[in-house]
């Protein structure tokens, strides 16, 4: 039997969906290579904010005595806002550019753990609403980055 030790690193990105999706190629990104990359999904997030807190935000606004207090949009309310994000990200990775190189025969098995770990986010955290999932094979180590929306479902409101 051959053991192979890897380091895993999940990190928590900022969140560039231009990066992610190659809007832009940044430098230490090889253009040759960008069509290997992974799309899982990659949807729109103000109309995904739309399909999950429409319904919801019709029931707020429809409770609210005062006009000034009704949300128009519930995505322009949280892009403008201070305190909350928009989506968050995790970024995950297997190896390093030393043991892991992208141009490798050990990124496959990265690539492989990467692919399988991915195909099955969703089902393992349901309250996470994935929008923008790609695998990057065209930087120095294959990872992923996967952007979502936290939510909660029948919720009483504010808790004191």
């Amino acid at each position: 039997m051959i053991s192979i030790r890897k380091t895993i690193s999940f990190s928590v990105g900022k969140g560039s969906l231009t990066h992610n999706r190659r809007d832009f190629i940044a430098q230490n990104v090889d253009s040759d290579r960008t069509q290997m990359n992974i799309e899982y999904c990659n949807e729109n997030l103000e109309q995904v904010y739309h399909q999950m807190f429409d319904d919801a935000l019709q029931r707020f606004n429809d409770k609210q005595k005062r006009a000034d207090r009704k949300i128009k949009s519930y995505y322009d309310k949280i892009r403008t806002g201070k305190q909350e994000k928009l989506f968050h990200e995790v970024i995950i990775q297997i190896g390093n550019r030393e043991d892991t190189n992208s141009k490798s025969a050990n990124s496959e098995i990265a690539v492989s753990i990467l692919d399988e770990y991915m195909k099955h986010f969703q089902e393992r955290n349901p309250n996470l609403r994935i929008f923008s999932a790609h695998l990057h094979l065209d930087e120095e180590t294959p990872h992923l980055h996967i952007d979502f929306v936290p939510f909660v479902t029948n919720s009483k409101g504010r808790r004191n």
